[in-house]
């Protein structure tokens, strides 16, 4: 290590200290060198409280609570596309069925591991393309400004994979992680100024911008299952907004198949199992509220039990259970991983429990009450997002009228 160390303070005092060859590259020098060692800086002047969780330590360990969604992803999306195979599809025309094929293995979908390696043919390409093009732009914006790279798009990068179809062509990958970085985040300063979440700004931008290869049935799962007898690539969000429960139900598929999430979706947020892993890393560890996780549960539980007292003759959503609801589509991954993203949600307690509640009112809302959209919680967080410091001020201002009221004197 402390060769290491001495390699890395020669190149700083060669090529990227001040009045260096290499001094507009600082921020990448800096990137690399606090990945590797604690920085030596220290804050000067008054007292300061200390703590062994730094920015770093913050986004590496949301990124090791993405792990289990990660590993799902390429799991589902393979066995996805290997039952549809088994029902008489055909594998889709791509370079990733070529590679495939060329290994000689068959497409089984009782196989857990050729499930993943099929499965990360598509995920992984994705993954690549959104963090190559989408750290291009955190260093262009550092080196520019001369600002540190900071690591807030190791989470952005490893969260907008996960709510893509497997079939997303690679240059729309590029183009909305360009979005979400560029016009979500670094407009307004970067990391810890932006008001939107950035992954769901860029997929936001996707959807509107091509929605015939972010919606549809064909597009979640890789296979060609156009006019293949007993098989539709249709999500159950898709059914239900069709059917309602009896659209669910001629699918075939179980509630516990859609909280393990062996159901076709966007790849790596059908399965609230993995999703409340990783709740468990981010409460444990203090990174992600639970208020806000809690919160959304309820909003969402009671809208969706309101509705179902209501009913609807013309709008099968509205019969949906409110256990349905939890494991249907988006809502365990968005609960979890976008609600409560720390830049973009609310700080206060209270103001937490507010935002959380808002987001599973307004979810259950769009997605019941417009079946022609019936995945609500994108739009949802990022309307929630617009509105979180009009929370928090509103929160913080009562506390200082009842504090100033509780220690007035005359």
């Amino acid at each position: 290590m402390n060769f290491l160390r001495e390699m890395l303070d020669k190149q700083h005092d060669l090529l990227f200290g001040k009045g260096k060859p290499l001094e507009r590259l600082y921020p990448l020098y800096e990137a690399n060198d606090t990945i590797l060692f604690t920085p030596g800086e220290v804050t000067e002047g008054a007292s300061h409280v200390r703590d062994g969780l730094d920015l770093k330590r913050l986004m590496f360990t949301v990124v090791i609570a993405l792990g289990p969604c990660m590993l799902m992803a390429m799991y589902n999306t393979g066995y996805q596309a290997f039952t549809a195979i088994a029902a008489g599809a055909a594998p889709v025309d791509s370079w990733q069925t070529t590679v495939y094929e060329a290994l000689g293995w068959g497409f089984d979908p009782g196989s857990i591991v050729l499930c993943m390696i099929y499965g990360a043919l598509f995920y992984v390409p994705i993954y690549i393309v959104t963090m190559a093009v989408g750290g291009f732009w955190e260093v262009l914006f550092c080196i520019v400004r001369k600002h540190e790279i900071t690591e807030g798009f190791l989470v952005t990068g490893a969260l907008f994979p996960l709510i893509l179809a497997p079939l997303v062509p690679l240059w729309q990958v590029a183009l909305g992680i360009s979005f979400g970085v560029v016009v979500a985040k670094e407009v307004f300063g970067g990391v810890g100024m932006n008001f939107l979440n950035p992954a769901l700004a860029g997929r936001a931008f996707l959807f509107f911008a091509y929605p015939a290869q972010i919606s549809g049935d064909k597009v979640w799962t890789a296979a060609q299952t156009a006019g293949v007898d007993g098989f539709s690539g249709a999500t159950l969000l898709g059914r239900a907004a069709l059917d309602g429960m009896e659209g669910i139900r001629t699918s075939g598929l179980t509630w516990m198949d859609a909280f393990i999430g062996r159901v076709p979706g966007s790849m790596g947020e059908t399965s609230a199992l993995f999703c409340i892993m990783g709740a468990g890393i981010l409460i444990v560890t203090k990174i992600g509220s639970w208020r806000t996780i809690v919160s959304c549960i309820v909003g969402s539980g009671g809208m969706a039990l309101l509705l179902s007292s209501i009913g609807s003759d013309t709008n099968p959503m509205f019969g949906i259970p409110f256990y349905w609801h939890w494991v249907l589509g988006g809502f365990a991954f968005s609960a979890v991983f976008m609600a409560t993203d720390p830049v973009s949600s609310a700080f206060t307690d209270t103001g937490k429990l507010i935002y959380g509640f808002s987001i599973g009112v307004l979810g259950i809302l769009i997605r019941v009450i417009n079946p022609a959209y019936p995945e609500g919680w994108m739009l949802a967080i990022l309307f929630m997002n617009m509105f979180a410091p009009l929370i928090d001020h509103f929160i913080v201002e009562a506390n200082i009228k009842r504090r100033a009221a509780r220690y007035a004197t005359k």
